[in-house]
């Protein structure tokens, strides 16, 4: 095949698990361009964080970890989350020399010849031994359907493109989903908007005192076994619960919080349950998560019955030249950190580099 360049390892992702891993392999000794290559589809440094609503302020991060080797100092909590980020992130790529190549759509991973993996982009096609995916999940916002869906004359939108709580200024507004982008969202749109509701599958649950480092583990436990399992995995959010802050307290007591079981189908001006019970809306704010973005892979068939890819610590089981990382119980901002090193080991082993030590 014309024009294949050759790497021992292709990084997809240039977010924090992306970074992490391109840290670990430098720091083994695999040279930029020479031996790996970074490929982010993002058009800036930054990953998805580049991309979050302007009203979400450094200070509002919950858990947002350095990446390994560089701490994030002296940021102003005052200032959007997605410029300080980003700006760390590009000092980040500048004092690694990780020369991330963007902006590159991957399309494909398939299978080549001896052994090698072919990585087809808009950027031409890399032919590799190893494979870290690190392509997170903020490009596969997931939009439940309802009955009646295509039928709203009003605006429906995702966490994905929350502009702010002023575009809502004097909407009725139905927030869905109970994770915390949509008690974020509906804690700012309340001052502004004319009307909230809030709605969710299930009854929120608010979650008391510090979360410490053992419930921490127990909760990527939990996450880790659904991917051990081949089932697509659930952020470790979902099972950790909604921390019980001064501003949650504050939204319950106000009665902002106050939610709704979901309702069952979507009217030409609202949403209805079965019960007769009925909310006018003019926007319907989708805080439904999101999904991991792996079609790209398809073309490798890693997928089980359950819908998931089965991975052990990153490797995909099915083909241990394939690591996931920013995956399932990696996908917290320090869960990355470790499945970066993780990857990187393994990868060696598998490339034979040198014998590592577990």
């Amino acid at each position: 095949m014309n024009n294949v360049r050759e790497v021992e390892v292709v990084v997809i992702g240039a977010g924090q698990a992306g970074l992490a891993a391109a840290y670990h392999l430098r720091r083994s000794g695999f040279e930029p361009e020479r031996d790996f290559v970074v490929l982010d589809h993002a058009p800036a440094a930054g990953g998805a964080w580049q991309f979050r609503w302007p009203s979400l302020t450094y200070g509002k991060v919950h858990g947002m970890h350095a990446l390994p080797g560089m701490e994030l100092t002296g940021a102003d909590p005052a200032r959007p989350s997605s410029e300080v980020v980003a700006e760390y992130f590009d000092a980040y790529e500048r004092a690694f020399d990780l020369r991330v190549r963007r902006p590159v759509d991957v399309r494909a991973v398939r299978e080549g010849t001896g052994g090698r993996l072919l990585v087809e982009t808009s950027d031409g096609t890399w032919s590799t031994r190893a494979l870290i995916n690190a392509t997170g999940t903020w490009d596969r916002p997931f939009w439940p359907r309802y009955p009646g869906q295509e039928t709203f004359r009003g605006r429906q939108l995702h966490t994905a493109r929350y502009p702010g709580p002023e575009a809502f200024a004097g909407l009725r507004v139905v927030v869905v989903g109970g994770g915390a982008s949509g008690t974020q969202h509906l804690l700012e749109i309340a001052p502004y908007a004319a009307e909230t509701t809030w709605v969710t599958r299930r009854p929120p649950v608010f979650r008391e005192g510090p979360f410490d480092e053992g419930a921490g583990r127990a909760a990527v436990a939990l996450v880790e076994e659904r991917v051990r399992q081949g089932l697509p995995p659930k952020s470790v959010v979902s099972v950790t619960g909604l921390p019980l802050n001064d501003a949650i307290r504050q939204g319950l007591a106000d009665g902002v919080l106050d939610r709704l079981p979901m309702f069952d189908r979507i009217t030409p001006d609202g949403v209805e349950w079965d019960d007769g019970r009925r909310v006018a809306a003019d926007v319907i704010l989708w805080a439904t998560g999101f999904r991991a973005a792996i079609d790209h892979l398809a073309p490798l068939r890693l997928r089980e019955p359950g819908g998931g890819i089965r991975v052990e610590g990153t490797r995909a089981v099915a083909d241990p030249r394939i690591h996931l990382v920013g995956y399932g119980p990696s996908a917290s901002t320090i869960g990355a950190n470790r499945a970066g090193r993780a990857a990187v080991r393994d990868i060696r082993r598998l490339l034979a580099e040198e014998p590592v030590a577990a």
